[in-house]
């Protein structure tokens, strides 16, 4: 049962996914459909038209496997090395600084949620979900 409902739960963020990309291809956005069916399940998620445990599970494994979905990506690569030939320096930069970057504003974010949540009267910290 649990996988079943993994399983709708994901297929209900692919529909999120390919709406996001109707959208994009229809009103010619310069925005890839993957951000725009993001925003729509955000936007989703804060007005409360659906509940964050109908979609959590799916999203959670998706997160677990996430590195499978770059490996078609990172052999890709291989194609492309005459083109980036003595570039590679640059591109390993900007992967390290936008990785560090990155880590960097999460960090601070959670600190800052943390500390948010500290000041709410009733919200502890040890609060589990």
């Amino acid at each position: 049962m649990k996988f079943v409902t993994g399983l709708l739960q994901v297929a209900a963020i692919t529909l999120l996914f390919l709406l996001g990309n109707a959208i994009a291809n229809y009103a010619s956005l310069p925005l890839p459909g993957s951000m725009i069916g993001l925003v729509l399940l955000f936007l989703l998620l804060v007005l409360r038209v659906i509940k964050l445990e109908w979609v959590e599970q799916g999203a959670n494994w998706l997160l677990a496997e996430f590195l499978l979905f770059f490996i078609p990506s990172a052999v890709g690569v291989v194609d492309y090395k005459d083109m980036i030939g003595g570039q590679w320096w640059k591109l390993l930069a900007v992967i390290a600084l936008s990785t560090i970057t990155v880590m960097a504003f999460t960090g601070l974010t959670a600190q800052w949620i943390a500390k948010r949540r500290k000041d709410v009267p009733g919200e502890s910290s040890s609060h589990s979900s």
